[in-house]
């Protein structure tokens, strides 16, 4: 369904995003941020699912700047490899990595000729919350289980678009008492948990959990619908 295109962002850097394009005219668009495995099959499967759905679906290669070309699969060593970009990129310069969200979107808007949504998983659901508050040309971010969100440091941002907020209630890596933080500090947020695991959402992984995942896709296109019309 998708096919892979070129960014260009503020400083010059070229970076790759594999775009998937709806079967009539969009109805808006979505950008949507890997985990720290790259822009894989799951992740393309992620945008084609958008594309499905009415959307013009972006997904940009977030560790370009780093490593170009990275597609990791879920095993513990692939984790640690991931987790080695993941923390080069967050070591950028700032805005680092940021300008090429905002590409995306720039992107994504002029592509669709509609409003722009963003959505990201794992580090991705960081880089969308961070979006979400620092980025122009948005109108809706949907974080998924961002590891870091309900941090000090973020919980101290302000979205400047309506976010909605999927959280895993069993997350090893975001213990929920932060997570009920995040919920008192953001009244304005829709946050939603669920009864799994991080990464529910995907469907290579042990944690995936099918219930879960399909009521926050539900959940999802519904607030997309509601702010992308």
């Amino acid at each position: 369904m998708g096919n892979v295109i070129e960014l260009k962002a503020a400083d010059g850097t070229r970076v790759p995003a594999y775009e998937a394009r709806p079967a009539g005219t969009p109805k808006g668009a979505v950008v949507v941020i890997q985990e720290i495995f790259g822009v894989n099959s799951h992740i393309r499967a992620v945008a084609d699912g958008y594309a499905a759905a009415g959307y013009l679906a972006v997904a940009p290669a977030t560790f370009h700047r780093v490593k170009p070309g990275v597609e990791l699969g879920y095993t513990e060593a692939d984790m640690g490899e991931g987790f080695g970009y993941k923390t080069a990129v967050e070591a950028l310069p700032a805005p680092g990595v940021l300008q090429d969200i905002q590409a995306a979107v720039d992107h994504a808007a002029q592509a669709s000729g509609g409003k722009v949504g963003v959505v990201g998983y794992c580090w991705g659901g960081l880089l969308t919350w961070r979006a979400a508050c620092t980025l122009s040309g948005l109108s809706a971010a949907v974080p998924y289980y961002g590891g870091g969100v309900t941090s000090e440091a973020e919980v101290a941002r302000q979205p400047r678009v309506p976010v909605l907020a999927h959280f895993a209630e069993q997350d090893s890596w975001i213990p929920m008492d932060t997570v009920e933080a995040f919920k008192k500090a953001h009244p304005e947020v829709a946050v939603h948990t669920y009864a799994a695991h991080h990464g529910f959402n995907c469907d290579q992984r042990g944690s995936w959990h099918a219930p879960s995942a399909q009521l926050a896709r539900e959940r999802t296109l519904a607030f997309l619908g509601q702010h992308l019309a």
